[in-house]
């Protein structure tokens, strides 16, 4: 009895101790606390409103380009025609960019841009700045409230394919630059601007070939940004007020065809186990299995912990405390959360048989993974390979990609602060915080280029605005031009200095 009361004891001041731990870390617990960006604070003095002319002005450009179809079907399916069309629509709606004797201009891979504007300082490493022209095709049966190359504005919101992926942020940076070059100005630090011509099908004509370009260059980038991530207004349960995810990171893909075959038959006499039903065995167990949670050993962690000091009470003891409480954010099963904790699982093709009386030969199962920064494809592979447990099934990695390396994100980090510092001059109400990019960009092609690359767009998004989305995750639907386009303006007047 003395021995239980001694553990039961011991017990409870272990738990008081941590109690009072976490309650001090709760109340006292900021990772920006002290933060000091003064090294990076903009210095040029250019103005950098714009009066209600130049606002129209932008907002007819955008929509035009939005009525531009430039769709990218497949590597070889790309609507060239739409592409030299949109080529034609720069070059007139931004004459000073390709006029100017200080820019430099290269057209790439017949379709894609680059643009070099070199800075007054030599010793300053340049940075560069991406978006790509292409979009994924879009149907108007597919739930379009209109037609979804018509540009059309309805409450202060302008509908169609490309308005948040991603020509928002190929007008934006162009605009912002037509602007600056019209006021005077010249950087002190140089920076590139890439814009792909096949991002949504893998950018291995656009964006691989403006790394070519460079590569012979010899150039080295300070830092990359890239689209991404955006400002969550309302969407996180809890939080109070805006919070703009900033990308370090973006999780690898693999696609994985799995096939069984056996000999045909009829279904008069069918066989104990059929070609479908070995594979639906398959799919069903890898449904069943997802891959292991890997909260903590990826960046996911910091971003609860950025986000802490912005919750009330009892969600900020909980994410102040990530040390005690993890267990609890592991259990969330929302799809969201669980895209950040693993690496998911979709089963997206299932194709077999040909006639309802025919037994077929062949099953095929094709598999998406979207791969967790702490796991690589050949971790994955060999995780399916183990869940299936069947040697008739067989595997075929039909293409993949390993995550990307996280960038910095520290107090040190000049591209990281440098853009959290441009959301906090024009948006003092927005936490900002490192995040995962679910999604996959050309930015992944730079690596060689750039240690840090940062994936991130000032589209701001709201309770119910998924709603407006055509399908999955079909960026389709509209953006306040004012509160993303003008955000692009203003932001290369800061990071430009």
């Amino acid at each position: 009895m003395k021995l239980v009361k001694i553990v039961s004891l011991s017990l409870l001041f272990v738990v008081i101790v941590c109690f009072v731990a976490a309650t001090l870390r709760t109340l006292t617990f900021d990772v920006n606390s002290g933060l000091q960006l003064a090294h990076w604070e903009k210095t040029n003095n250019i103005a950098s409103d714009i009066n209600q002319h130049q606002r129209k002005e932008l907002l007819a450009n955008f929509r035009e380009a939005i009525q531009i179809p430039t769709v990218s079907t497949s590597k070889t399916q790309l609507n060239i025609t739409a592409l030299g069309e949109f080529d034609s629509l720069l070059r007139r709606v931004f004459p000073t960019v390709f006029s100017s004797h200080l820019v430099q201009h290269e057209v790439v891979a017949n379709y894609s841009h680059l643009f070099w504007v070199p800075g007054s300082d030599l010793a300053l490493v340049p940075y560069m700045l991406l978006a790509h022209i292409d979009v994924v095709p879009a149907d108007e049966n597919d739930g379009w409230e209109v037609s979804p190359f018509s540009a059309k504005e309805i409450d202060g919101f302008i509908y169609g394919r490309g308005t948040i992926d991603n020509k928002q942020s190929v007008m934006g940076i162009l605009q912002a630059l037509e602007y600056l070059l019209i006021r005077g100005y010249s950087p002190q630090r140089g920076f590139f601007i890439g814009l792909g011509h096949d991002e949504e099908v893998g950018g291995l004509q656009g964006a691989m070939n403006i790394v070519k370009v460079l590569k012979r260059k010899g150039v080295q980038l300070a830092f990359i940004l890239d689209e991404g991530l955006a400002v969550l207004d309302g969407v996180i349960s809890g939080l109070q007020g805006p919070a703009a995810l900033i990308g370090i990171s973006e999780k690898g893909q693999a696609t994985v065809k799995l096939s069984v075959f056996k000999a045909p038959g009829h279904s008069s006499m069918p066989p104990r186990e059929s070609s479908i039903g070995i594979l639906a065995g398959a799919v069903k167990r890898l449904e069943d299995n997802p891959m292991p949670i890997l909260f903590g050993e990826g960046p996911e962690r910091r971003t609860f912990e950025h986000l802490a000091h912005r919750f009330g009470l009892p969600i900020k003891f909980v994410m102040s405390n990530m040390w005690l409480f993890s267990p609890l954010i592991v259990m969330e099963r929302s799809p969201d959360t669980n895209a950040f904790l693993r690496t998911t699982t979709a089963v997206t093709m299932f194709n077999s048989g040909v006639k309802v009386n025919v037994l077929p030969s062949l099953a095929e199962a094709y598999v998406n993974l979207r791969i967790h920064p702490a796991q690589t494809v050949e971790e994955v592979l060999e995780f399916i390979q183990s869940t299936v447990g069947d040697e008739r099934v067989k595997m075929e990695l039909v293409n993949g990609f390993d995550p990307l390396p996280v960038s910095s994100y520290d107090e040190t980090s000049f591209g990281f602060q440098t853009i959290k510092k441009t959301l906090l001059d024009q948006f003092p109400q927005v936490t900002v915080a490192p995040g995962v990019c679910i999604g996959n960009t050309d930015s992944r092609h730079y690596t060689d280029l750039a240690k840090d690359i940062y994936r991130f767009a000032p589209t701001w998004i709201r309770p119910g605005d998924t709603q407006r989305y055509d399908s999955f995750c079909s960026w389709s639907t509209g953006y306040s031009v004012e509160k993303s386009s003008l955000y692009q303006v203003l932001n290369v007047v800061i990071v430009t200095g």
